[in-house]
């Protein structure tokens, strides 16, 4: 079944981990051996021929970069114009894919339908290129709202405005407060754009506010429930239903710390927490009940988004294990539209309704 994953950390991976995404997963974890730079190392789920093997023939692709203010203890780049180069960077990356005709971007109807119907033509997938959305996660790096404009002419579809901690233009993960009028501002551009909100990572205040503001189309693209594991980096069912009111897709997550309840970091295990790919299916049985149906749910993995093997559910070896997860929804229950709707279809109808 083909996999549309709505939250793929890539040019992070390829650019501040160091990872060739292009070659083989075991390829990537062996050169990491005996690297402690990162919490995560040997331990990626992550590759560009994973993701064909798996089916993950559609992705929504970050670009990733925080500013920090003097004081602020979270990594990060001390001015927006550092940030901005940054995510620079990243685009580049993407660029290079394309040219050696590994990846591709969708950033409009027609190239989502030719890339769909690449990828329903019946012809191994390891000679496919991988189809990504743009998006960028925390809008830190948007040195000005001019700048916004100028992300949309290279491909950029999606932005949460915030990430961890306080930003520029709204406040996140662990902050509290408002987006005030430069957060205004960004969400006025945005819409003016039909630039996706992702309200992933918005902090309580800033989630209501910023669904307040918006009138365009709004997303969240990896995010499970607060009602299941308690935290402010999920949704409580409030959030959810104003989600649903909104014609939103909430895309599941992966990083186990956010399936199980009491996972502490760098100590808790998947094995010791239980903590299995169906923990998911839990989060995602919560938000069908809460909508009464399947159109408002998908896969947002955030698979090696800071986190490797170590923080995944144990019985995820890599990403192509996402082909679990239409099993395990029979296993409950779930129709074949309802998989269908779940593993891809209810991004590509959220993506033809902003996009027509």
């Amino acid at each position: 079944m083909l996999i549309f994953d709505a939250h793929l950390d890539l040019a992070m991976n390829a650019l501040e981990w160091n990872r060739d995404l292009r070659r083989p997963l075991d390829e990537i974890r062996q050169r990491e051996r005996g690297l402690t730079d990162k919490p995560d190392r040997g331990n990626a789920t992550v590759s560009l021929p994973e993701m064909r093997c798996g089916g993950i023939g559609l992705c929504v692709a970050t670009q990733i970069a925080r500013y920090v203010k003097p004081g602020n203890p979270l990594p990060g780049w001390h001015s927006p114009e550092q940030a901005w180069a940054q995510t620079q960077g990243q685009v580049a990356w993407y660029k290079a894919m394309e040219e050696d005709g590994e990846m591709v971007q969708v950033n409009n109807l027609d190239s989502l339908e030719k890339h769909i119907g690449l990828w329903a033509d019946g012809t191994p997938n390891d000679a496919k290129p991988v189809g990504y959305i743009l998006s960028l996660e925390g809008a830190d790096s948007i040195v000005t709202i001019a700048h916004l404009e100028r992300a949309y002419n290279y491909g950029l579809r999606a932005v949460g405005p915030a990430h961890y901690g306080p930003g520029r233009y709204a406040q996140g993960t662990d902050a509290t407060g408002f987006m005030g009028q430069e957060g205004h501002g960004l969400l006025k551009e945005m819409e003016r754009l039909n630039v996706i909100l992702d309200a992933t990572h918005l902090c309580d205040d800033s989630f209501w506010e910023a669904l307040d503001h918006f009138n365009g189309h709004v997303w969240a693209s990896h995010n499970n429930c607060r009602a299941l594991v308690n935290h402010n980096r999920q949704f409580s069912d409030e959030q959810i239903k104003e989600l649903i009111n909104r014609g939103a897709v909430i895309g599941g997550a992966l990083d186990a710390w956010m399936m199980v309840p009491g996972w502490i970091r760098g100590l808790s295990t998947p094995k010791q927490m239980n903590c299995n790919i169906e923990k998911l299916i839990d989060h995602i049985d919560h938000i069908c009940r809460i909508a009464g149906n399947t159109l408002h749910v998908g896969i947002g993995s955030d698979l090696d988004g800071g986190f490797g093997k170590e923080q995944s559910p144990y019985d995820l070896e890599t990403i192509a294990d996402l082909q679990i997860i239409p099993a395990l929804l029979k296993k409950r229950g779930y129709s074949e539209e309802d998989r269908e709707n779940i593993m891809h279809g209810n991004w590509l109808r959220f993506l033809r309704k902003a996009w027509a």
